[in-house]
């Protein structure tokens, strides 16, 4: 009995309940557990507080002592997201909008926080305007306009024409240097605003251009299933709903852009391809890509497989159309 109740082991069990119990009721200090009865009987137990979720380990000092070992930092999941959300990259994607019953222009301006004009030139509608219940529209993430580049064209002489800042366009469109653009390029142009010279033909999609169907294969495999018709920017959607099949070129032309990893504006993995008479075709959502840039490719030439990257809900080929009429539109 002497042993079992020598002094020292009497000291050692005082302390670890003094450690513990200092722990458990620290309240002023922010402790991380508070007592909860679970019957009407004497038991307790141990509940996290609101909004905290720790990950608390005990570690063993001497086989004695309990000491707390916290991560560095605890968020709720609720928390952790309202921290993110204003870093969003979907802040950056033009959208499409269903106008509802009795919404205008104005109102519409205010809903997203961008100015009348935009909404104005980038559908090409006039200052008196009035829109129809399921009218669609599309919304830039930002006041200004939409741009698409044109062989020749710099930065620093788009910036010029459209009075905005070289800087803000950059940075918008996470370029990499003034020289990171490429005929074909869709360019958000912050704050910019449109020549009164000059007519809008960059801001109509080009749904009546002149048609290149006589040269595209569908960059699918047979049959070429439409699941999407068109949408931003001159754009349909083509699947059979199985990730991993093959994507085609359509017709010959030069790799521009093949970019994997990142969201990429919505896009997540895709593909731009340079073809004759300066149409360019763009690939979006791809689970691989197998071509790089500055590749020549010829017409049904595999260059990446279908997936569901970017702003994707489901496995499907994003196809678009720059410089001319998509030849797949319905």
């Amino acid at each position: 009995m002497g042993k079992i109740f020598s002094p020292k082991r009497i000291f050692k069990f005082f302390f670890l309940f003094l450690s513990l119990t200092l722990f458990l009721f620290d309240q002023k200090d922010h402790s991380f557990f508070r007592f909860v009865p679970i019957s009407s009987s004497e038991d307790f137990f141990l509940e996290p507080k609101d909004g905290l979720k720790p990950e608390t380990e005990f570690l063993i000092v001497e086989a004695s002592n309990l000491k707390p070992s916290f991560p560095p930092a605890l968020f709720s999941q609720k928390v952790f997201a309202e921290m993110t959300e204003n870093a969003s990259p979907r802040k950056r994607e033009v959208i499409e909008y269903e106008v509802k019953k009795g919404e205008t222009i104005a109102s519409l301006a205010q809903k997203f926080g961008i100015s009348q004009e935009t909404i104005l030139w980038a559908n090409d509608l006039k200052p008196n305007a009035s829109l129809k219940e399921g009218e669609k529209l599309i919304i830039l993430p930002v006041s200004g306009l939409f741009h698409l580049v044109e062989k020749g064209e710099t930065l620093e002489k788009i910036a010029k024409k459209y009075q905005a800042s070289e800087e803000e366009i950059i940075a918008f469109n996470e370029l990499e240097s003034p020289t990171d653009i490429l005929p074909g390029d869709l360019l958000i142009i912050p704050n910019g605003k449109m020549p009164k010279e000059t007519p809008k033909p960059e801001q109509k999609l080009p749904r009546q251009a002149s048609s290149f169907s006589s040269y595209f294969i569908c960059p699918i495999s047979p049959p070429c299933t439409l699941t999407q018709g068109l949408h931003w920017y001159n754009a349909v959607d083509l699947s059979h709903g199985r990730c991993g099949e093959p994507i085609f070129a359509p017709a010959m032309g030069v790799v521009q852009k093949a970019k994997m990893g990142g969201w990429n504006g919505g896009a997540g993995n895709y593909i731009t391809i340079l073809h004759p008479d300066g149409v360019v075709t763009m690939y979006a959502h791809l689970q691989t890509i197998f071509v790089k840039p500055g590749e020549k490719v010829s017409q049904g030439q595999t260059i990446g497989l279908m997936g569901t990257t970017g702003n994707s809900t489901g496995c499907h080929l994003h196809f678009e159309v720059r410089g001319a009429k998509n030849p797949f539109a319905r």
